[in-house]
């Protein structure tokens, strides 16, 4: 009997090993490549082959998806200008089959020139880990196209992730900027990280810091999640929005903390279904649907919704600004659930915006606001003046409603009883601190 139950393990672990030669490596998993797991790539051949340095030794099967850690094509994060390598990466991943993953390893800072990653890809997946630091290149005269440094372009079923950090560094750019130095031509800046046409596009768990200007847009892209992000840069660095939305449909913004000196969350034309959520803002210029309408353009935003949000010495809660003279409209759009500290200006529509120095003409033509609830609503006001409603004469705001909005001076805690609503059609119910005049 003793002899049998020997050969029956002895046959059980046989078949167990072999079993776990095929067994298949599920993505879903934050872990499933350690950042001390890397693969090494064969540039005559094409194929993975194991580092005999391999740390983990619960390294995925080699029947997994393959991983192209940057160093095996040239990184070497010493401060000169690892671009060409993360390209090659990226090449060797857009052209492998099933999932691929690109391993930017840990404790290590590498340091990129401006790079385009552009699909369509071979690859079902790409799974870009980034468990050390980028940092960009500080020479403002190699950025090409002013506006871009990282872009990822027409590439579907992409992640970014691994938590580690994006680095912008900002402060070469900020000195130059309009905002701080009026005397200097306005010009643009690079943005940190832009999507451009990735569908099904999940961004999470990195920390996006320093932005030259703007630290993430999503343009044109759908079914896109952003989740657990940091984005951190001072609060008095020029257009540093946090996340940016252009042109984007189906979008989730959850569980993050930005801290810029501009707009928290912008959105902006062409984007329909956000949703943000679980954000806490601040320093910044609160969440932003806008700007629209810029230069008698038309645009269009519907079906936005932001919901248990945290804003703190922010210059403005939730806003809607529009440029005189456009047209088009922002609608259906929903803030409930959000808590207000310090805000100086914490719910305002402002369809006279003009951000420039020179004054802005008055115009007929706007774009319509409609069907906006702001509900549960509370917290503390920096300013005398809680609510701004300031519509256009001829096309009014419609459908505003106000349910459950109470906020308190910062210094007295005594309701802010003061409101300028003008041009608009509102309803309110509930308890309300603040009533139009």
């Amino acid at each position: 009997m003793y002899q049998k139950t020997i050969i029956f393990l002895t046959i059980l672990l046989t078949s167990l090993r072999s079993c776990s030669s095929s067994y298949p490596f599920d993505p879903r998993y934050e872990h499933s490549i350690s950042p001390n797991v890397y693969y090494e790539t064969n540039h005559q051949h094409g194929h993975i082959t194991h580092n005999r340095h391999m740390k983990d030794p619960h390294a995925a099967p080699r029947s997994s998806p393959r991983a192209f850690n940057v160093n095996s094509f040239g990184a070497k994060a010493n401060g000169n200008d690892d671009s060409q390598a993360f390209m090659k990466a990226w090449e060797a991943a857009c052209s492998s089959k099933g999932t691929a993953y690109i391993v930017v390893p840990e404790n290590r800072a590498y340091t990129l020139k401006p790079v385009k990653f552009s699909g369509p890809c071979k690859s079902s997946m790409i799974v870009f880990k980034i468990y050390g630091k980028i940092e960009a290149w500080k020479n403002p005269s190699d950025y090409r196209e002013r506006g871009f440094w990282i872009v990822f372009q027409t590439v579907d079923n992409l992640r970014v992730e691994g938590g580690g950090r994006v680095d912008g560094n900002g402060k070469i750019w900020w000195p130059k900027s309009c905002k701080i130095n009026p005397e200097l031509p306005c010009q643009e800046a690079p943005t940190a990280v832009t999507f451009v046409e990735c569908n099904n596009l999940m961004v999470r768990n990195i920390r996006l810091e320093n932005a030259q200007q703007m630290h993430m847009r999503v343009q044109k892209c759908e079914n896109v999640k952003a989740l657990n992000l940091m984005v951190k840069s001072p609060g008095d660095s020029p257009n540093t929005d946090g996340i940016h939305v252009t042109g984007t449909r189906n979008i989730l913004i959850q569980d993050s903390i930005i801290r810029t000196g501009d707009d928290c969350i912008s959105i902006v034309s062409g984007s329909e279904n956000v949703r943000a959520t679980g954000i806490t803002c601040g320093p910044g210029h609160g969440i932003s649907i806008g700007s629209l309408g810029a230069h008698n353009s038309e645009a269009y935003v519907s079906n936005v919704v932001v919901s248990k949000a945290t804003l703190i010495g922010t210059t403005n809660g939730v806003r809607i600004k529009t440029w005189q003279g456009g047209h088009g409209m922002a609608k259906n759009i929903i803030f409930k659930d959000i808590l207000m500290k310090n805000v100086t200006n914490p719910i305002i529509i402002n369809q006279n915006y003009c951000d420039q120095t020179k004054a802005c003409p008055e115009q007929k033509s706007a774009v319509q606001v409609s069907n906006v609830l702001y509900k549960n609503i509370h917290g503390t006001s920096s300013s005398p003046e809680a609510i701004k409603f300031v519509c256009s004469k001829s096309i009014p705001c419609q459908g505003i409603s106000l349910q459950n909005v109470e906020l308190v001076d910062q210094n007295t805690k005594q309701d802010v009883s003061k409101a300028t609503c003008s041009n608009v059609k509102l309803k309110s119910s509930g308890r309300l601190s603040s009533l139009c005049t």
